[in-house]
């Protein structure tokens, strides 16, 4: 398995644990409304990142043998954070748009967090050779 199939696997597994604590809090604390906020944000935005590695990895695959490729699936991405969007204006009672918000940048979040785990792990494996 290369570099990008083990990042993309811990980053999935990190986005699931952020979505099982969530869930977690949503049932067990006082803060449902929060919680389910976080909830919608965070299944969003786990779509948008698969959404995104699926179309980074064709685009390799295109790279790789010399052919163009489409787009990275903008639209497809801004489509379901603005489906988030509606549904909370739609049901403002029951959700909260800064706590969704938040959910719907986790994901980069767990990139940024990941790449810098990442980077100094080879930095400490580069020096130790």
């Amino acid at each position: 398995m290369n570099n990008y199939s083990v990042m993309i696997n811990r980053q999935r597994k990190w986005m699931l644990y952020l979505l099982a604590i969530s869930v977690i809090g949503w049932g067990f604390t006082d803060y449902q409304v929060i919680f389910q906020s976080l909830i919608i944000g965070i299944v969003a935005g786990f779509f948008n990142l698969f959404l995104l590695q699926k179309k980074i990895d064709i685009m390799g695959e295109k790279a790789a043998n010399n052919q163009t490729a489409k787009s990275f699936g903008t639209l497809s991405r801004f489509a379901a954070a603005a489906l988030v969007v509606v549904i909370i204006l739609r049901y403002p009672e029951q959700f909260h748009i800064i706590a969704a918000v938040v959910g719907l940048m986790t994901p980069y979040l767990v990139i940024m967090i990941d790449f810098i785990f990442s980077s100094k792990k080879t930095t400490s494996t580069k020096r130790g050779e």
